[in-house]
This record gives structure tokens, sequence and C-alpha cells, in this order.
């Protein structure tokens, strides 16, 4: 009987790891470190939270990891927080590349999977480049191509 009085409550199974869920003194103790030191760090833009209406910083747990990073390549590594910024600057460009070539390698397996003279790509009103043909009901969302803007 208690876990039908439950099932509208209870947790979701999976938590965003980008959801600002953590206030500066828990994401402090979180990672290990004085609260001043996360503000330093959001100054610097090593790590930097969400800001709610009132101007309250608030971490996610991703957020979390990174200052335990920051941490650990300053303390373990010797590292100075220009070299830290420089590195943290390197992985978000690294993580974006990584989701880029994702996506198309989703388009080039799309385009390998379609059957032969169909149409893969449609155009959108804008110029945007599309997987799909046009017209089609599609079953999961359309994949898009940067527009190329030319001058």
């Amino acid at each position: 009987m208690r876990e039908q009085a439950m099932t509208g409550t209870q947790l979701p199974q999976q938590v965003d790891s980008d959801a600002p869920v953590f206030v500066i003194s828990v994401a402090a103790q979180l990672a290990g470190m004085h609260p001043q030191t996360l503000r330093t760090y959001d100054r610097m833009g090593l790590v930097v939270p969400r800001r709610l209406a009132k101007r309250g910083r608030r971490y996610s747990a991703r957020d979390i990891a990174r200052l335990r990073l920051v941490q650990r390549l300053s303390q373990d590594e010797g590292v100075n927080l220009e070299g830290i910024r420089r590195i943290l600057a390197m992985q978000d460009e690294l993580d974006e590349l990584r989701r880029r070539l994702d996506d198309m390698t989703a388009l080039l397996a799309a385009v390998h999977a379609a059957p032969p003279g169909s149409r893969v790509f449609t155009a959108d009103g804008t110029g945007g480049v599309g997987l799909g043909a046009a017209g089609a009901r599609r079953s999961r969302p359309m994949l898009a191509l940067p527009s190329r803007v030319t001058s």
C-alpha cells in the first residue's frame, strides 16, 4: 500500500547533471573548498554557476565535478590558475567537437541507411538544412546542420 502512495512523489530515475540545485555553501562542502574560493573561481570564469533572480548562485553536479578538477589540477599537479583556465577552455572545446562529431556520425549513418534515390536532406524556410524528406512524418526530431551565412 505504501508503495502506491509514493508513486507520485518518487525521485526521478536520472538527475540532470546540469540542473542548478546547490547553493554555494553546499557546493563548497561537496567540492572540499571554502565558499570564497568558489566566488573567486566564478569571478575568474573558471566555474560559473547559474544565477537566480535574486542573484543567488546555484551550482550543478557538473559544476561540482569541475570544481574538483580545478582543485586537483591546482593542488596535485601544480598548475597555476591561468593554466587551469586554458585547460578548461580546451576541454570545453573538445566536448563541443565531440558533440558535433556525434551529430555528423548520426547524419552519415542516416545517409548510408537511406534507400537509393531518396531525398535525405531538406531545407527549411531560413536556409537551414535538415535530415529527412520534405513533408515526411518524423518519429524523432530532425537533425539540423548549421546554415551557412554568406556575405
